[in-house]
């Protein structure tokens, strides 16, 4: 698989700057033309994992958002999110649907919206190192290359 295209963004863990970010990685995954409805899926999945990061992995405060964007020839997107927060302790009781370490408005479906929406989902984390989240959406095809 052949890398096309890269952008990097570093963001503020605000709230506010998650439609920011959501639309900046939207608009250069444009660039492989995609459906209405994949555009929308990458959308929706990249708002769930920088908002995991803005509200689980700086819980107590600021620090950066990183996100990459890497567009390949086969084709698809590939994104990366990742934070220096306070990282996951066990990523595979994360993934549950409806688990939460807050209680109150949130619902603990973070993960099963990305998983459902892309292609790919990894989790990387180390607890008070911080967490990498990297989805993939394959483009006017699916994951297996048909």
């Amino acid at each position: 698989m052949k890398k096309l295209n890269e952008m990097k963004l570093m963001i503020e863990a605000r709230s506010v700057n998650e439609g920011f970010s959501r639309a900046a990685v939207a608009a250069f995954a444009a660039l492989l033309d995609p459906t209405v409805e994949e555009l929308s899926d990458i959308k929706t999945a990249v708002s769930e994992a920088v908002t995991n990061a803005i509200v689980h992995g700086y819980r107590e405060g600021k620090g950066p958002v990183f996100l990459t964007a890497t567009l390949t020839d086969r084709p698809s997107v590939r994104i990366r999110v990742r934070d220096k927060g306070v990282g996951i302790a066990d990523i595979k009781q994360a993934r549950q649907p409806l688990f939460t370490t807050m209680a109150g408005e949130r619902a603990g479906l973070g993960f099963a919206v990305m998983e459902s929406f892309m292609d790919r989902v990894h989790v990387h984390s180390k607890p008070g190192v911080g967490t990498t989240v990297t989805l993939e959406k394959v483009i006017g095809g699916k994951p297996d290359g048909r």
